[in-house]
């Protein structure tokens, strides 16, 4: 007699899942004018800002300036702490307010186009949509980043605003910016998972929680404590003028840890409730 011999079929290794999944939400991110809009309006925000420096006041005298250099539309002269001078947080973290709403109307067009049903229905890792997705945005919030620098740079000499700076602070300024877009874009991501069937809730928690309400107020009760800056709100804490290369270490970690705890309860609240 024969020996029947069974097929097997080896599901798709992680890397395999991944890049597939990548390569579906980066074409749509691609090809949808929401991306390029965003772009835009991040190159706007420090542009508005700059502009706002060369002002008079009601009565023709000079106003305050808003800032006298143009890095400090990128970042803060020196780390911010708690409720400690907030018209200092008016600098390169205001991409990821935008982009907090960026992230919002992204994935609720999964929701609203029927995407995740039909996605949910042939690929059940819920962990591969929170990665991809987060990774995703993420790379679109960091595009945001360097746009909004174009638009700085462009405003600065258009007002003739000082481009004085040291380099390599500046550099690992930015870099913090930067890699912090992780940890934003992971955790818009997790807000419009909870969020998912109302829309208008998740906008306005992305925009909430990116303004940094809550961690501003929190501080301004409690004091400036180092858990309290260093974990929730790291990127304005040590993305500065005078940050080095250990300040850009602090927020890769920061911004590693926020997307490894924000991924993690997304994909086990999507495992365990209906995603549709």
């Amino acid at each position: 007699m024969e020996n029947s011999r069974e097929l097997k079929f080896e599901s798709p290794s992680f890397i395999t899942r991944i890049k597939g999944m990548l390569g579906v939400d980066f074409y749509r991110l691609f090809h949808t004018p929401l991306f390029y809009i965003f772009l835009g309006i991040a190159a706007i925000i420090p542009a508005m800002l700059i502009a706002m420096t060369g002002m008079s006041g009601p009565n023709g005298e000079p106003s305050t300036p808003l800032f006298t250099n143009v890095w400090q539309a990128i970042a803060a002269d020196t780390p911010i702490y708690g409720f400690e001078g907030i018209e200092k947080y008016a600098n390169m973290n205001m991409v990821f307010i935008f982009g907090g709403i960026m992230v919002s109307i992204f994935i609720g067009h999964d929701y609203k186009s029927g995407y995740v049903k039909q996605l949910f229905t042939t690929h059940a890792k819920k962990e591969d949509y929170m990665i991809s997705k987060s990774l995703t945005c993420a790379f679109a919030m960091a595009c945001m980043c360097i746009t909004y620098l174009f638009g700085a740079v462009v405003a600065g000499l258009l007002t003739k605003t000082s481009f004085s700076v040291n380099v390599g602070n500046l550099v690992c300024a930015i870099l913090g910016k930067v890699v912090m877009s992780l940890g934003w874009a992971s955790l818009y991501t997790f807000l419009n998972i909870i969020f998912r069937r109302y829309f208008g809730v998740s906008i306005a928690s992305s925009f909430f929680f990116g303004t940094g309400v809550l961690v501003i107020g929190v501080g301004s009760i409690v004091g400036n404590t180092p858990l309290l800056n260093f974990f929730l709100y790291g990127s304005s804490v040590f993305a500065c003028l005078t940050s080095t290369l250990l300040n850009v270490i602090v927020c890769l970690i920061v911004s590693v840890a926020w997307a490894g705890i924000y991924i993690t309860v997304g994909s086990h609240i999507l495992s365990k409730s209906d995603v549709y």
